[in-house]
């Protein structure tokens, strides 16, 4: 196999951080400007709109990475991360417009990675160990490529979410259409 196409890559962080950077971006030309029928539109009953998930990633910089990043690097006697609340976005976002969430994302994503590269991580620090509240032992390494993959995955999502609204528009194409019948939810 040729090694450029490698089904999986070992966690480099400045790789890492190409990703994470072009997060805000991503989303803003991809969402920014639509009508409400693209961005709150879901896949059905507790599923997340690209609105919803704008504010959950939004939640992730103020709640998540970074502050279960500084636990790990305190090395102090408790590495336990607090529980993540997942929804908190859905009260603290119920009046908010879809452009103020983007320009929110950006400006804590772009202050998160400026802090982040400012730790000048090293494979002992990637190697530190944290506590996740469900996933128990965790380390700093395995943190931030999760991170990424977060990230890549609700770009993904907000992609499929929006594909998803015109399912019954396409006519006989949905066999050719991965996109509409990824995630089916059953009734």
């Amino acid at each position: 196999m040729n090694d450029h196409y490698a089904l999986s890559m070992s966690f480099d962080l400045d790789r890492s951080i190409e990703v994470l950077r072009r997060s805000p971006a991503t989303l803003r030309a991809l969402l920014a400007g639509l009508s409400p029928a693209w961005v709150r539109g879901t896949e059905g009953a507790d599923t997340f709109s690209p609105f919803d998930v704008m504010g959950h990633l939004i939640d992730g910089e103020e709640t998540d990475w970074i502050p279960r990043a500084r636990i790990i690097l305190a090395k102090g006697p408790d590495l336990r991360f607090e529980p993540y609340d997942r929804f908190r976005h859905r009260a603290r976002n119920a009046g908010a417009s879809l452009d103020a969430l983007l320009t929110e994302f950006g400006a804590l994503r772009a202050k998160n990675l400026d802090l982040l590269q400012s730790w000048k991580l090293g494979t002992r620090e990637l190697d530190l160990p944290g506590e996740h509240p469900s996933l128990g032992r965790v380390t700093l390494r395995q943190l931030l490529a999760a991170w990424v993959v977060h990230d890549l995955g609700h770009v993904a999502q907000v992609a499929r979410v929006m594909a998803k609204q015109y399912t019954d528009e396409v006519g006989p194409w949905v066999p050719f259409l991965p996109v509409l019948t990824d995630r089916l939810r059953k009734p």
